[in-house]
């Protein structure tokens, strides 16, 4: 397939760690490309299960997507990527976002700078990783004579999580790729793949970053059993990245473009779940095209396709954990036919 993008898995804090070395593990199995664990506050720390996955795998690259830099100082993300790149033998993949507002806020930090703490991040951590002594004074953080006692990897890929246009650029001038949230529709990838080559054009760097877009998915020979578990798994995301957009325009934007739904439906569509009503009868398979990767082998092929048309260089896959070994070997199958 000419514009296939690579193939990961996407893991998370909702899962013990037991539950990620195994999709971990079927995933190497199905001849994956990585994982990738997101972090999110109150749900479980990642490092422990990215740590057992990188020690129960041998091919797989294994991705913090992402670490918060107000819940952990750019120091303590290099001393913990570093420490996870080395148990891992170099495979290790560092994903840096600001987080999620109001859950920072809950916490007691103002949210008022988050582009500015994730440069700043960035900027230190990469000098840290290029063991450099680092003194930095910003607007965020302030190091002086900081420098790792051992030597980590200089090269290991830094990724940035963001939708907004000022962070696509950041990261286009300063990252090795750019995480795409769940709820992002394949046409908003592509206008966010020309404004990252702009940027990384623009500063004089010589290759774009890679895009990683995270999406649901369910391969399954019976597309109509395949579209209801998609919905089910959209039903759940959708009521807190629609009230995220309220507030956002960019994450409400990532959600509309295109415009194979409009902006009334969503907001119906939230309404009705909110209010306790079935995704399969909220949510009709417009939902499914705009969101998931769904249905039998065919389906999925071309939904990758659009994905790596689109300029996604890798999507990080979430699987119904009931089957998720089974279903990324179909997936596997039907990408290679």
């Amino acid at each position: 397939m000419a514009d296939r993008p690579k193939l990961s898995v996407r893991l998370h804090g909702g899962m013990s760690a037991s539950e990620c070395v195994a999709q971990a593990r079927a995933a190497e199995a199905a001849g994956m490309f990585g994982v990738w664990f997101a972090e999110n506050p109150f749900a479980r720390g990642i490092l422990p299960a990215a740590a057992a996955c990188a020690v129960a795998t041998h091919t797989l690259r294994i991705g913090a997507g992402v670490f918060n830099p107000y819940m952990r100082h750019p120091l303590q993300i290099a001393m913990d990527a570093s420490a996870l790149d080395e148990l891992s033998g170099g495979r290790a993949r560092l994903g840096l976002g600001s987080g999620i507002g109001s859950a920072i806020e809950q916490i007691g930090f103002a949210y008022d700078r988050p582009l500015t703490t994730l440069r700043e991040a960035a900027a230190i951590v990469r000098a840290l990783l290029n063991g450099e002594t680092v003194t930095y004074v910003g607007s965020v953080f302030t190091l002086r004579d900081v420098q790792l006692s051992f030597r980590p990897r200089a090269d290991m890929p830094i990724y940035m999580a963001g939708r907004g246009p000022q962070s696509v650029v950041a990261c286009g001038e300063v990252a090795d790729g750019l995480i795409v949230s769940n709820m992002c529709t394949a046409a908003f990838a592509a206008r966010t793949a020309e404004t990252l080559r702009a940027a990384a054009s623009a500063a004089g760097r010589s290759a774009c970053p890679e895009i990683v877009q995270y999406v649901p998915c369910v391969p399954r020979a019976d597309r109509v059993e395949a579209y209801a578990i998609a919905k089910r798994a959209i039903a759940e995301m959708l009521p807190a990245f629609w009230a995220l957009g309220q507030r956002l325009p960019a994450a409400r934007d990532a959600m509309l473009d295109g415009g194979a739904i409009g902006e009334a439906e969503f907001a119906a569509a939230y309404a009705r779940l909110c209010a306790g009503e079935k995704p399969e009868n909220v949510l009709d398979d417009r939902f499914v095209a705009a969101f998931a990767i769904a249905g039998d082998a065919e389906d999925c092929r071309k939904q990758v396709a659009a994905y790596g048309a689109a300029g996604v260089t890798e999507l990080a896959l979430t699987f119904s954990a009931r089957r998720a070994d089974e279903d990324m070997r179909t997936l596997a199958r039907a990408i290679s036919a």
